[in-house]
């Protein structure tokens, strides 16, 4: 019967930890919000993403002050297979938070081959 006790110890025991494992794992660039669904939250910034020259609304503004609160999440969505779907030109992309004025931005962090003006 110890021995039962034991064993049933160091189960619980493991199973906690692989659950700890796993939310730990499933933290990721974006907290615990998949990179899609932060992806989805920034439609309204696609025109501006393929378009340097094209305004910036208010609204997309709004949504990558919410994004940059986690840096390595802009650039995970900007990167995201759901931003090359839908044609993000990643060059113009990254230069949302200068146009939208944000100061905190991340200047110089390199987000694939390009920098964070």
């Amino acid at each position: 019967m110890a021995s039962g006790k034991g064993s049933a110890v160091v189960i619980m025991a493991m199973m906690m930890m692989l659950c700890i494992t796993e939310q730990a794992i499933g933290a990721g660039e974006c907290g615990k919000t998949p990179v899609n669904v932060v992806a989805q939250s920034l439609s309204p910034c696609i025109g501006a993403a393929n378009n340097a020259k094209a305004k910036v609304t208010p609204a997309c503004c709004a949504q990558v002050r919410k994004t940059m609160a986690m840096p390595a999440c802009m650039c995970a969505v900007f990167l995201s297979p759901l931003a090359k779907q839908a044609g993000i030109n990643l060059g113009i992309a990254i230069t949302i938070p200068k146009r939208c004025n944000i100061k905190n931005r991340p200047v110089g962090k390199k987000c694939g081959r390009y920098v964070v003006p």
